[in-house]
């Protein structure tokens, strides 16, 4: 019984899918279709957590308050401050403006610059 549950292993294991992306386009390309799978062909930009869940980069000089507090780490709080930030001195030309911003330690600025861009996403017309 081990034996074969042992053997039922090896076969799952050598089935399991690798660590090839899926669609064969980058992923500020990848669109939803109609019924939300995303894709490389025609369809709607994803934003929010299906833009974050897809590796997509949140532009941190356009995102609204709620959009900041979905990045991980950042709360509606420095989501807050964020956007006060950015309204006060105009839009964030450097990571050490926004390091600048109370609230924001060494940690917190690798985890935006993982999650966000500082340059407009003109190209989708999205802040994703």
């Amino acid at each position: 019984m081990s034996l074969g549950l042992l053997a039922l292993g090896f076969v799952a294991r050598a089935r399991w899918p690798d660590a090839k992306p899926s669609l064969d386009c980058p992923p500020e390309a990848v669109r939803l279709d109609a019924a939300g799978l995303a894709t490389c062909g025609p369809g709607t930009v994803p934003t929010g957590a299906r833009a974050l869940a897809l590796g997509l980069k949140l532009d941190l000089n356009s995102a609204s308050e709620a959009e900041l507090a979905l990045l991980p780490g950042v709360g509606r709080d420095l989501a807050r401050r964020l956007v006060t930030a950015r309204e006060e001195q105009g839009r964030f030309t450097s990571w050490d403006d926004v390091d600048a911003v109370p609230g924001v330690g060494a940690a917190k600025l690798e985890t935006l610059r993982a999650a966000a861009v500082l340059e407009s996403a003109a190209a989708t017309g999205s802040v994703w």
